[in-house]
């Protein structure tokens, strides 16, 4: 008995099958260097480095919120474009002459900026560039006695009340 060869198939390399079944892990392994890429290139600056040092301050800063309550802060700050408002109220008559305001990008420390107020009583302002996106607000004074803190979403939002929050006994 002989075998008869069937001349009309065509090779496996041309068939749609295994191309579709090989495409399945080439795809996997091409999606894992892209992971990989991304992974090496991108620093996500979540982590910090010196997380003790941040743990020790945190003690620190409570001190600062508590000051703050006892003087009675409160401030409107307000955005205008690049323009920035401020007006600071305490239960203290003496407002101090320069005022530090800190905007923290949540995730992008490279984006944070530093902004000094000068004002006189109690009216600060300042410029600086066009911000976008969702930031936490530090307000404090040149010593660093006190400060009061915040959320702003810009441009949709302008304005934000910073208020002393009262200690928990």
């Amino acid at each position: 008995m002989s075998m008869a060869l069937n001349k009309s198939a065509s090779p496996w390399f041309r068939q749609a099958w295994p191309w579709f079944l090989v495409s399945l892990p080439a795809t996997a392994v091409i999606a894992g260097f892209i992971t990989l890429w991304l992974a090496v290139e991108s620093d996500d600056g979540l982590v910090a480095d010196d997380y003790y040092k941040q743990g020790l301050a945190l003690q620190r800063s409570i001190v600062r919120d508590h000051e703050a309550a006892r003087l009675g802060l409160a401030a409107e700050l307000r955005f205008d474009g690049g323009q920035i408002a401020l007006s600071l109220s305490s239960n203290d008559s003496a407002a101090p002459a320069t005022v530090f305001l800190r905007l923290v990008h949540p995730t992008r420390p490279d984006m944070d900026r530093a902004i000094s107020l000068i004002g006189d009583n109690g009216n600060y302002t300042a410029s600086t560039d066009a911000l976008d996106g969702r930031w936490q607000v530090l307000l404090e004074d040149e010593s660093r006695a006190w400060r009061l803190t915040g959320t702003i979403e810009l441009p949709a939002e302008t304005e934000v009340r910073l208020a002393a929050q009262k200690p928990v006994n």
